[in-house]
């Protein structure tokens, strides 16, 4: 049977509007149950089903595909357009799970811009999607960093413009009802707001963003995964990923985070959640500094080994590489590196330094 256009529209809203006031901005519990929620997923039995078709080849954003350094001393209207989708993709080889994300990718797009600046910025739902969504930034000063104005259904375009006032990187994320559903399943990103006199220069620029993902099915499972709430509300993910996907980036997969010998880099580190910290932590290295919470308004910390980054923040960290080798960026809490699928690496090539490590010593 086919869904009226307008009934359709009347249960979005529904889902959308109803209690969004008070959750947009993270600031009030949520009054939805997962009865509330349509899945057009839910799984038969067994729990798992078979793979679906992918709608993506690859979900796990280019952690190198990001804006420029801002050299400019003057401030301007920075124009920024996104679309949300809800696609499938691939945990893993074998795992296909239903994502939320903006502009087909995990993390979301990092937007650049100056303290000064005004960012102009279209959200647009795309029309496939089943179910409402917006974003909250929490680089503005507004209401619900721009959650109710930005509320889209599917098919629907809003535009917002906001003055970032304020240095430092700042997630964003998807804040419907059940936003916590929405971020685990991808929608969450950063912008990155720099100083008027700009940022040291570095050699190489890196944007990762990790999450947990909440299935029926346990890590590794072949199949189809489909969300659970029950499993969410334990805060028990099958998955911890960085980028969307198990141990995606780095020699062994989406090879881009690519370093010589003698040069530095800085990461951008968000963390979606919806629930857990991060521990994260350079095996083979340690971050010669560090911004807690993306907070650049005052001095790195340094020399650092393992950094705390909170649900729904970010950290800045710089990193250097004298020896060649794989820099291995983890979340500390390691079972959720080895069983379930967080980690990154960062590719180093070069000549060895055996006065700093010699493996044959």
């Amino acid at each position: 049977m086919t869904i009226p256009t307008t009934t359709r529209r009347r249960v979005l809203q529904a889902l959308g509007v109803g209690g969004f006031a008070a959750l947009a901005g993270c600031q009030a519990p949520l009054t939805q149950t997962p009865e509330d929620v349509t899945n057009p997923t839910t799984p038969t039995t067994p729990d798992m089903n078979p793979a679906k078709p992918v709608d993506v080849d690859r979900i796990a954003a280019d952690p190198t595909a990001i804006p420029g350094p801002i050299s400019r001393d003057n401030a301007e209207t920075v124009a920024v357009e996104m679309t949300t989708n809800e696609l499938v993709a691939e945990v893993e080889p074998g795992v296909t799970y239903t994502y939320m994300a903006f502009d087909e990718q995990i993390p979301g797009p990092l937007i650049r811009a100056r303290v000064g600046d005004t960012v102009e910025l279209t959200i647009t739902n795309d029309e496939s999607n089943s179910m409402p969504h917006n974003i909250d930034l929490h680089a503005v000063r507004g209401p619900g960093g721009g959650a109710e104005a930005t509320m889209v259904m599917p098919g629907e375009t809003a535009t917002i413009s906001f003055q970032v006032t304020y240095p430092g990187l700042f997630t964003y994320h998807c804040a419907v009802p059940n936003m916590d559903y929405h971020i685990s399943s991808g929608m969450f990103g950063a912008i990155l707001v720099e100083p008027e006199e700009g940022l040291p220069a570095v050699d190489h620029e890196f944007y990762l963003g990790q999450m947990e993902l909440y299935t029926k099915g346990n890590a590794g499972d072949e199949g189809h995964h489909d969300f659970d709430f029950e499993r969410m509300a334990a805060e028990d993910p099958t998955y911890v990923l960085i980028n969307g996907e198990k141990y995606a980036i780095g020699p062994d997969g989406y090879d881009e985070m690519r370093m010589e010998t003698g040069e530095t880099a800085r990461i951008y580190f968000a963390v979606g959640g919806p629930n857990q910290s991060s521990a994260l932590h350079p095996i083979g290295s340690v971050f010669d500094e560090v911004w807690p919470q993306g907070g650049i308004g005052a001095p790195p910390q340094q020399y650092i080994q393992t950094t705390p980054v909170l649900p729904g923040s970010a950290t800045i960290a710089t990193i250097s590489a004298p020896v060649p080798g794989p820099i291995k960026l983890v979340d500390h809490a390691l079972s959720r590196v080895v069983r379930k699928g967080c980690l990154a690496a960062i590719d180093v090539q070069g000549n060895e330094d055996p006065a700093i490590f010699n493996a044959a010593a």
